[in-house]
């Protein structure tokens, strides 16, 4: 199967370490490619760059479509874009904040997201909402790194680290997610970690839980429904051509 991966930003800077990561998670048979927008913000920390995604973003599902992949997934956790594209095209479109949170909400009662920084909370719980998990959500924290900087990756992990340990002892989190997709190659080390510290807790990858929800999408031969995701009027479907 064919999957296309959208990193929604306006660089291709993060394309080949994406590639890589979303590479590690395939099945064998699987193809992952990345593209990233024409048009469109440089990293997504606030509501106003979260909808600048959306044109782009739209032209590149129906783009993946055209060329044959079986299914899309946006690479951001704020999943900007992936509701519009489900009524767009005829494929399975993948957020990996959905998905991500979607596998914390089976693994324990509460779980809790650590993200990039507390601007980008009111996305998180839009995502929570929407995915129908908000009451399993503990908490929400931030290591207060943007994304841009996310490339050290030892102050990266520390700060990660002191926040998981917070939302297990304050907030009582069961479970840990990685609030964003730039946050790649390192949840298993902190599942480690916290395990010797004495926190025996998943730590859940949105790169790795938003590839294998597209690939056991796709497997099944499900895609999003039509009487949730409405197909747009034909005047919209035309602006989006690829």
């Amino acid at each position: 199967m064919k999957i296309r991966v959208v990193v929604p930003l306006a660089h291709a800077r993060f394309n080949q370490e994406t590639a890589e990561e979303f590479g590690r998670w395939t099945a064998p048979g699987t193809e992952a490619s990345v593209v990233n927008l024409d048009e469109g913000p440089q990293s997504i920390e606030s509501e106003c760059e979260d909808a600048l995604v959306v044109p782009d973003f739209l032209r590149k599902a129906k783009e993946a479509e055209a060329a044959g992949c079986d299914a899309v997934v946006c690479d951001c956790f704020a999943d900007p874009g992936v509701r519009a594209a489900r009524e767009l095209v005829e494929i399975p479109v993948i957020g990996p904040g959905e998905a991500a949170m979607l596998l914390a909400a089976a693994l324990g009662h509460k779980f809790s997201v650590v993200t990039v920084l507390c601007q980008v909370f009111p996305l998180i719980n839009a995502v929570a909402w929407r995915a129908g998990v908000d009451r399993k959500l503990a908490s929400i924290r931030s290591v207060d790194i943007p994304v841009l900087e996310l490339s050290d990756k030892a102050r990266m992990i520390s700060a990660l680290h002191s926040q998981m340990v917070r939302a297990i002892r304050e907030d009582h989190a069961e479970v840990l997610v990685l609030g964003c997709t730039g946050m790649m190659g390192v949840a298993a080390q902190l599942q480690k970690t916290l395990k010797s510290d004495g926190f025996d807790v998943p730590v859940v990858d949105p790169v790795a839980a938003s590839m294998k929800l597209a690939e056991t999408t796709v497997a099944l031969g499900v895609r999003q429904s039509r009487l949730a995701y409405h197909k747009p009027k034909a005047y919209l479907a035309a602006r989006t051509a690829a």
